[in-house]
Protein backbone atom coordinates (compact mmCIF):
# COMPACT_ATOMS: atom_id res chain seq x y z
CA UNK A 1 0.00 0.00 0.00
CA UNK A 2 0.93 3.35 -1.22
CA UNK A 3 0.97 5.77 1.81
CA UNK A 4 0.65 10.17 1.16
CA UNK A 5 1.89 12.14 3.78
CA UNK A 6 -0.53 15.08 3.88
CA UNK A 7 0.79 18.35 3.10
CA UNK A 8 3.07 19.57 6.10
CA UNK A 9 2.18 23.19 7.70
CA UNK A 10 4.57 25.38 9.79
CA UNK A 11 2.14 26.90 12.03
CA UNK A 12 -1.95 26.73 12.70
CA UNK A 13 -2.47 30.37 10.94
CA UNK A 14 -0.63 28.95 7.46
CA UNK A 15 -2.68 25.85 7.65
CA UNK A 16 -6.32 27.67 7.76
CA UNK A 17 -5.28 30.17 5.33
CA UNK A 18 -4.20 27.45 3.19
CA UNK A 19 -7.62 25.53 3.33
CA UNK A 20 -9.61 28.87 3.32
CA UNK A 21 -7.80 29.08 -0.50
CA UNK A 22 -8.37 25.69 -1.88
CA UNK A 23 -5.25 24.41 -1.25
CA UNK A 24 -5.78 21.59 0.29
CA UNK A 25 -9.44 20.18 -1.08
CA UNK A 26 -12.52 21.49 -2.26
CA UNK A 27 -13.12 25.20 -2.48
CA UNK A 28 -14.65 25.51 1.18
CA UNK A 29 -17.22 28.06 -0.25
CA UNK A 30 -18.73 25.29 -1.67
CA UNK A 31 -18.65 22.73 1.56
CA UNK A 32 -21.53 23.40 4.49
CA UNK A 33 -21.88 22.63 8.11
CA UNK A 34 -24.92 20.35 8.29
CA UNK A 35 -24.90 20.23 12.26
CA UNK A 36 -23.30 21.74 15.07
CA UNK A 37 -23.32 20.67 18.70
CA UNK A 38 -21.84 20.39 22.03
CA UNK A 39 -20.96 17.67 23.91
CA UNK A 40 -20.74 18.12 28.02
CA UNK A 41 -20.14 15.96 30.40
CA UNK A 42 -18.75 15.24 34.52
CA UNK A 43 -16.50 12.70 34.98
CA UNK A 44 -15.88 11.11 38.74
CA UNK A 45 -14.58 7.45 38.24
CA UNK A 46 -14.98 5.17 40.89
CA UNK A 47 -11.66 4.93 43.36
CA UNK A 48 -10.31 8.17 42.14
CA UNK A 49 -10.17 11.11 44.52
CA UNK A 50 -11.37 13.78 42.00
CA UNK A 51 -13.73 14.61 38.36
CA UNK A 52 -13.46 16.97 36.21
CA UNK A 53 -15.34 18.81 33.22
CA UNK A 54 -15.53 18.53 29.64
CA UNK A 55 -17.25 20.83 26.83
CA UNK A 56 -16.26 19.87 22.97
CA UNK A 57 -17.56 21.75 20.07
CA UNK A 58 -18.41 19.55 16.84
CA UNK A 59 -19.51 20.55 13.55
CA UNK A 60 -20.49 17.70 11.19
CA UNK A 61 -19.02 18.25 7.44
CA UNK A 62 -20.45 15.24 5.34
CA UNK A 63 -19.20 11.93 6.51
CA UNK A 64 -16.73 13.94 8.94
CA UNK A 65 -16.97 15.79 12.21
CA UNK A 66 -14.49 18.30 13.38
CA UNK A 67 -14.55 18.95 16.70
CA UNK A 68 -12.38 21.68 19.51
CA UNK A 69 -12.57 21.61 23.11
CA UNK A 70 -13.47 24.50 25.19
CA UNK A 71 -13.33 25.54 28.77
CA UNK A 72 -16.99 24.28 30.25
CA UNK A 73 -19.23 27.53 30.28
CA UNK A 74 -16.97 29.36 27.63
CA UNK A 75 -18.57 29.56 23.88
CA UNK A 76 -21.32 32.46 23.13
CA UNK A 77 -24.90 31.91 23.34
CA UNK A 78 -25.62 31.12 19.78
CA UNK A 79 -23.19 29.80 18.82
CA UNK A 80 -23.88 26.57 17.63
CA UNK A 81 -27.07 27.98 15.72
CA UNK A 82 -24.50 30.10 13.99
CA UNK A 83 -22.02 27.79 12.78
CA UNK A 84 -25.37 25.28 10.95
CA UNK A 85 -25.78 25.84 8.01
CA UNK A 86 -22.74 28.07 7.24
CA UNK A 87 -20.04 27.27 4.59
CA UNK A 88 -16.95 26.17 5.97
CA UNK A 89 -14.83 29.54 4.64
CA UNK A 90 -16.61 31.41 6.83
CA UNK A 91 -16.36 29.49 10.17
CA UNK A 92 -12.05 29.20 9.11
CA UNK A 93 -12.55 33.28 9.20
CA UNK A 94 -14.86 33.29 12.82
CA UNK A 95 -13.67 35.36 15.05
CA UNK A 96 -14.11 32.27 17.97
CA UNK A 97 -10.55 30.32 17.72
CA UNK A 98 -12.39 27.10 18.63
CA UNK A 99 -14.85 27.45 16.12
CA UNK A 100 -12.19 28.17 14.08
CA UNK A 101 -10.47 25.02 14.99
CA UNK A 102 -13.44 22.84 14.58
CA UNK A 103 -14.13 23.76 11.24
CA UNK A 104 -10.50 23.41 10.07
CA UNK A 105 -10.78 19.86 11.33
CA UNK A 106 -13.85 18.88 9.81
CA UNK A 107 -12.84 19.87 6.85
CA UNK A 108 -9.09 18.00 7.10
CA UNK A 109 -11.11 14.97 8.24
CA UNK A 110 -13.37 15.30 5.15
CA UNK A 111 -10.16 15.61 2.78
CA UNK A 112 -7.61 13.47 4.71
CA UNK A 113 -9.71 10.91 6.78
CA UNK A 114 -7.87 8.78 9.50
CA UNK A 115 -6.70 5.63 6.80
CA UNK A 116 -3.39 3.94 6.55
CA UNK A 117 -3.01 5.47 2.74
CA UNK A 118 -2.86 8.83 5.04
CA UNK A 119 -0.77 7.54 7.00
CA UNK A 120 -2.74 7.01 10.33
CA UNK A 121 -2.52 3.24 11.88
CA UNK A 122 -5.79 2.20 13.77
CA UNK A 123 -5.51 0.85 17.74
CA UNK A 124 -8.60 -0.65 19.35
CA UNK A 125 -9.31 0.49 22.90
CA UNK A 126 -11.13 -1.92 24.11
CA UNK A 127 -15.01 -1.79 25.62
CA UNK A 128 -15.06 -1.37 29.14
CA UNK A 129 -15.85 1.21 32.04
CA UNK A 130 -15.13 4.48 31.23
CA UNK A 131 -12.00 4.32 33.38
CA UNK A 132 -10.81 1.01 31.69
CA UNK A 133 -11.15 2.70 28.56
CA UNK A 134 -9.00 5.53 29.82
CA UNK A 135 -6.38 3.51 30.90
CA UNK A 136 -6.31 1.30 27.61
CA UNK A 137 -6.25 4.90 25.67
CA UNK A 138 -3.72 6.24 27.94
CA UNK A 139 -1.24 3.57 27.07
CA UNK A 140 -1.67 3.72 23.37
CA UNK A 141 -0.97 7.03 23.90
CA UNK A 142 2.22 6.46 25.96
CA UNK A 143 3.50 3.73 23.67
CA UNK A 144 4.11 7.10 21.02
CA UNK A 145 6.95 8.27 23.62
CA UNK A 146 10.29 6.42 22.93
CA UNK A 147 12.01 7.00 26.47
CA UNK A 148 13.97 5.09 28.65
CA UNK A 149 12.63 4.58 32.27
CA UNK A 150 14.24 7.83 34.30
CA UNK A 151 13.25 10.20 31.80
CA UNK A 152 11.27 13.08 32.74
CA UNK A 153 8.06 13.83 30.26
CA UNK A 154 6.05 17.17 30.54
CA UNK A 155 2.38 16.34 30.33
CA UNK A 156 0.53 19.46 29.15
CA UNK A 157 -3.33 19.28 29.51
CA UNK A 158 -3.47 16.73 32.64
CA UNK A 159 -4.71 13.98 32.66
CA UNK A 160 -4.71 11.27 35.62
CA UNK A 161 -4.55 8.09 33.24
CA UNK A 162 -1.69 8.88 31.27
CA UNK A 163 0.36 10.50 34.85
CA UNK A 164 -0.40 7.34 36.10
CA UNK A 165 0.64 5.13 32.71
CA UNK A 166 3.62 7.18 32.86
CA UNK A 167 4.51 6.40 36.55
CA UNK A 168 3.81 2.51 36.05
CA UNK A 169 6.83 2.78 33.33
CA UNK A 170 9.06 4.14 35.14
CA UNK A 171 8.67 7.45 33.44
CA UNK A 172 8.52 10.82 35.64
CA UNK A 173 5.48 13.17 34.50
CA UNK A 174 5.57 17.29 35.24
CA UNK A 175 1.61 18.05 34.95
CA UNK A 176 0.86 21.31 33.42
CA UNK A 177 -2.58 22.60 32.45
CA UNK A 178 -3.31 26.46 32.34
CA UNK A 179 -5.83 26.54 35.21
CA UNK A 180 -3.56 24.96 37.94
CA UNK A 181 -4.28 23.11 40.82
CA UNK A 182 -2.97 19.61 42.03
CA UNK A 183 -2.98 16.36 40.62
CA UNK A 184 -5.51 13.13 41.74
CA UNK A 185 -2.15 12.41 43.68
CA UNK A 186 -1.72 15.97 45.23
CA UNK A 187 1.27 16.83 42.69
CA UNK A 188 1.12 20.50 42.03
CA UNK A 189 0.32 21.50 38.46
CA UNK A 190 2.13 24.13 36.69
CA UNK A 191 0.88 26.66 34.57
CA UNK A 192 3.87 27.74 32.23
CA UNK A 193 4.52 24.59 30.01
CA UNK A 194 7.15 26.73 28.33
CA UNK A 195 9.31 27.36 31.73
CA UNK A 196 9.71 23.70 32.18
CA UNK A 197 10.57 22.52 28.48
CA UNK A 198 14.77 22.60 29.32
CA UNK A 199 14.01 20.53 32.17
CA UNK A 200 12.26 17.16 30.38
CA UNK A 201 13.19 15.12 28.17
CA UNK A 202 9.94 14.83 26.03
CA UNK A 203 6.30 16.76 25.58
CA UNK A 204 3.29 15.25 25.63
CA UNK A 205 0.68 17.82 24.76
CA UNK A 206 -3.66 17.68 24.44
CA UNK A 207 -5.02 18.71 21.43
CA UNK A 208 -6.73 21.38 23.48
CA UNK A 209 -3.27 23.79 22.96
CA UNK A 210 -4.77 23.77 19.37
CA UNK A 211 -8.11 25.60 20.51
CA UNK A 212 -6.65 28.19 23.50
CA UNK A 213 -3.63 29.43 21.41
CA UNK A 214 -0.78 27.59 22.91
CA UNK A 215 0.24 24.97 20.65
CA UNK A 216 2.82 26.93 18.32
CA UNK A 217 4.65 28.22 20.97
CA UNK A 218 4.56 24.72 22.72
CA UNK A 219 5.93 23.48 19.17
CA UNK A 220 8.29 26.10 18.52
CA UNK A 221 9.87 25.87 22.15
CA UNK A 222 10.25 21.91 21.88
CA UNK A 223 12.11 22.50 18.25
CA UNK A 224 14.29 25.08 19.88
CA UNK A 225 15.27 22.80 22.94
CA UNK A 226 15.09 19.74 20.78
CA UNK A 227 12.80 17.60 22.69
CA UNK A 228 10.23 15.13 21.19
CA UNK A 229 6.17 16.40 20.73
CA UNK A 230 3.58 13.92 21.23
CA UNK A 231 0.45 15.12 20.85
CA UNK A 232 -2.71 13.31 21.65
CA UNK A 233 -5.86 14.64 20.28
CA UNK A 234 -9.65 14.62 20.29
CA UNK A 235 -9.32 18.73 19.79
CA UNK A 236 -8.44 18.59 15.90
CA UNK A 237 -7.44 14.89 15.28
CA UNK A 238 -7.16 15.56 11.32
CA UNK A 239 -5.27 19.20 12.34
CA UNK A 240 -2.43 18.16 14.11
CA UNK A 241 -1.01 14.90 11.66
CA UNK A 242 -0.20 18.13 9.32
CA UNK A 243 2.45 19.32 11.94
CA UNK A 244 4.20 16.13 11.72
CA UNK A 245 8.28 16.81 10.82
CA UNK A 246 7.73 20.39 11.60
CA UNK A 247 7.67 20.53 15.36
CA UNK A 248 5.63 17.06 15.84
CA UNK A 249 6.63 13.85 16.52
CA UNK A 250 3.78 11.50 16.73
CA UNK A 251 -0.04 12.15 17.24
CA UNK A 252 -2.64 9.77 18.73
CA UNK A 253 -5.68 10.88 17.06
CA UNK A 254 -9.02 10.87 18.16
CA UNK A 255 -12.06 11.82 16.11
CA UNK A 256 -15.81 11.80 17.46
CA UNK A 257 -17.17 9.62 19.13
CA UNK A 258 -14.67 10.10 21.90
CA UNK A 259 -13.74 6.93 24.21
CA UNK A 260 -15.41 8.51 26.79
CA UNK A 261 -19.12 8.21 24.85
CA UNK A 262 -19.29 5.26 24.83
CA UNK A 263 -18.95 1.63 26.47
CA UNK A 264 -18.13 -0.79 23.64
CA UNK A 265 -14.79 -1.00 21.55
CA UNK A 266 -13.44 1.84 19.38
CA UNK A 267 -11.01 2.64 17.52
CA UNK A 268 -8.16 5.64 17.16
CA UNK A 269 -5.22 6.49 14.91
CA UNK A 270 -1.24 7.08 15.66
CA UNK A 271 0.77 8.56 13.27
CA UNK A 272 4.73 9.08 13.78
CA UNK A 273 6.57 11.41 11.95
CA UNK A 274 10.00 9.17 11.24
CA UNK A 275 8.06 6.16 9.88
CA UNK A 276 5.66 7.79 7.74
CA UNK A 277 2.87 7.12 10.18
CA UNK A 278 3.69 3.54 11.20
CA UNK A 279 3.14 3.37 15.46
Amino acid sequence: MTTTSPVQAPCLGTLLRRALHGELGPDPLTRRIAVAFTTSQAVRHDGRRGGYRNEVLSLRLGRAVGSCAVEPGALPAGTVEDCAGADVAALLTHPLLPVRVAALDAYLMDVTPHTPSHGARPVTIPAGSSLERSRARAAAVTDLLDLEPGSTVLVVGVVNSLLAELRSRGLTGIPCDLKGGTTEWGEPITPDALGEIGRCDAVLASGMTLGNGTFDPLRRSSQEHGKPLVMFAQTGSAVLPRFLGTGVTAVCAEPYPFFWLDGGPGIIHRYRADDGGTS
